[in-house]
């Protein structure tokens, strides 16, 4: 019998995760952000005045991406460039008076989602949730290099993966 990737926690988490960028994108739309962009104001409201290198690294993503969304950040008065003071070279990033009234209402989509995604279950459990979900990153941030052996010799030693 061939692997059940519908019994594997990874198949799992990536449905959980769809459904929290479907209801994330739904519920951003009606304050009119796009996934991903509330995380980079998010990031803004608690350092605000960024290097979009800075941005990128915070949110783990790659330079052009930040600068893709700064542009239509940008074009909506949400965030606004300035040049550095201390290099005329690097932009900096700046909250506007529209962005920093966003903060509250991306807020209450966070608090709302969480609310909805963790329903009935328990403290004990979320927080043990939390705690698995934080491996489960360091697990799949700290190497990727394409190497398949490890996971061979647990399938032969009768260990799935």
């Amino acid at each position: 019998m061939g692997f059940d990737h519908r019994r594997s926690v990874t198949y799992r988490l990536a449905q959980a995760a769809h459904a929290y960028r479907v209801r994330s994108g739904s519920r951003l739309a009606r304050i009119e952000l796009h996934s991903g962009q509330e995380a980079l104001l998010k990031a803004l409201a608690e350092d605000d005045g960024q290097s979009m290198s800075d941005l990128a690294a915070s949110l783990g993503v790659q330079p052009p991406t930040v600068t893709k969304m700064i542009s239509r950040l940008a074009a909506q008065h949400y965030v606004e460039r300035r040049v550095s003071k201390g290099d005329g070279r690097q932009a900096m990033v700046f909250l506007t008076e529209r962005g920093k009234g966003a903060i509250d209402d991306i807020d209450k989509v966070w608090k709302r989602i969480e609310k909805d995604a963790v329903s009935g279950i328990d403290d004990k459990d979320r927080k043990k949730l939390r705690k698995l979900l934080r491996q489960i990153e360091r697990n799949l941030g700290a190497r990727d290099n394409g190497d398949d052996h490890e996971l061979e010799v647990e399938e032969e030693a009768g260990h799935p993966a």
